[in-house]
């Protein structure tokens, strides 16, 4: 492991220096503030899913009238994602999480009150543009505060909180919306963004490479360092990251199309975009199809939620993984047994209990999988243009998360029924997992 200078005068390598220390209470407040913002994005993208019954029912609408609400929040998610990462590799990681956060509080707590489809929609794609802006510069950050060593670990655990949170989403759905409507669960994730964003205001640092690699000043790169390693930091003259060496665009989308990085870039988009296809036909249309196979309300909202808590005890165990051995190999794998799985789940209608139990595994795969994608994608891009390069990623994946909620209500509108629509999801599991494959294959032919 390189060490960082320390003699007074020399110029300290960030990345060096947080790899040489252990990983203080100043990172893991990072690491907690990610979470929670990652953890309250998955609950307000999954609300739909879970309020979808009971709002067609109080609104007296067919489950295709729901179909552009459903996907409201995906296209605005698309938006904000795409829009966000040049913002943040601008203006910086914090300005831009802490207005995106505030963005999604107000425009859920607002769709509380909709009287109308019409409402609802424009009031959810407002929403998702909050949405798509803060998963990726929450992974961006926190990524550029851990060491190399946990980098993976870290990252994919923070990202587990969305998971968790659509998870959550389903839990408290199943209890509030029969006692208090599908109100409830919109005013809950609206209130607690609207919290948290005061909070990362007073207490989310900005990121120390983004602050070095837009020559931000010296001193606010110490003051934003000081607090991992405070005797350190005062020896250093100035401050450098890496990459400042080796790339040298100053546009962002010249850094992440440029040779090297140009064809891993469309390879990570396709991995993420087809496992979005997967994750988001069955959160959206999963409890539904649990209501029209006999399940009451209560058990579809349970299971549906058990799909997206597989993803949190995965996740970890994933990460792990990926800091051990071959990253692409490890997602490749999880998202060959998502297919896997997904057939399995179409077969097992009749028992309830081995569907929650195929249901679980599901969502560990692919939702472990597709936790870990943002981590590879921040390990891939340099500083100059990582929150463009994971937010482009995760905004263009978007188009399957679209992609697959159209899927859903249209198969379901064709007849399909809940065996075939999951026997359809082996394709873009298949997908998935050969192209992050090839994406490794080609990664590993660029480093030599």
């Amino acid at each position: 492991m390189n060490q960082p200078q320390s003699a007074v005068g020399h110029c300290l390598d960030v990345q060096s220096f947080i790899n040489a220390q252990p990983i203080s209470r100043y990172q893991w407040r990072v690491v907690i503030l990610c979470f929670l913002i990652v953890f309250l994005d998955g609950l307000d993208t999954a609300a739909m899913g879970f309020i979808a019954p009971a709002l067609s029912q109080d609104w007296g609408i067919d489950r295709a009238s729901l179909g552009p609400v459903m996907s409201a929040a995906l296209i605005g998610m698309v938006f904000g994602a795409l829009g966000s990462g040049p913002l943040a590799d601008r203006f910086g990681r914090k300005v831009v999480l802490v207005g995106a956060v505030f963005l999604f509080g107000a425009f859920s707590l607002a769709s509380a009150y909709a009287t109308n489809v019409e409402q609802l929609l424009v009031l959810r794609f407002l929403t998702g543009l909050g949405l798509g802006a803060g998963m990726p510069n929450a992974t961006t950050l926190l990524s550029e505060y851990t060491p190399e060593r946990k980098k993976s670990l870290l990252v994919t655990s923070m990202f587990c909180g969305f998971n968790l949170g659509m998870a959550g989403g389903g839990f408290i759905s199943a209890k509030l919306i029969p006692a208090f409507g599908w109100h409830s669960l919109l005013l809950i994730g609206g209130i607690l963004p609207l919290i948290l964003a005061v909070v990362l205001l007073l207490w989310l640092p900005e990121s120390a490479r983004y602050l070095v690699v837009r020559n931000r000043g010296t001193d606010k790169v110490r003051k934003t360092l000081a607090p991992i390693d405070p005797a350190t930091v005062a020896q250093a003259a100035s401050f450098s990251v890496p990459e400042q060496k080796t790339v040298k665009a100053r546009n962002v989308f010249a850094v992440i199309f440029s040779g090297t990085y140009s064809v891993g870039t469309l390879l990570l988009w396709l991995t993420y975009f087809m496992g979005l296809v997967i994750v988001y036909l069955l959160t959206s249309w999963l409890p539904t199809l649990m209501r029209d196979s006999g399940a009451s309300m209560e058990q579809a909202a349970f299971i549906g939620a058990l799909f997206q808590f597989g993803g949190v005890l995965s996740a970890v165990g994933v990460g792990w993984a990926m800091d051990r051995f071959n990253p692409h190999k490890v997602i490749g794998i999880f998202y060959l047994l998502a297919g896997v799985f997904a057939y399995t789940v179409g077969q097992s209608l009749g028992n309830i209990t081995l569907l929650a139990t195929l249901v679980l595994v599901a969502g560990m795969c692919v939702n472990g999988a597709q936790s870990a994608m943002p981590s590879l994608a921040a390990r891939f891009y340099p500083t100059q243009g990582r929150a463009t390069g994971v937010s482009w990623m995760l905004g263009i994946g978007r188009f399957g998360a679209i992609l697959g909620a159209w899927m859903g209500a249209t198969l379901l509108g064709l007849g399909w029924n809940f065996e075939q629509v999951l026997t359809a999801l082996v394709i873009p599991a298949g997908l998935a997992t050969a192209a992050v494959v090839i994406k490794g294959l080609v990664s590993h032919a660029d480093a030599t």
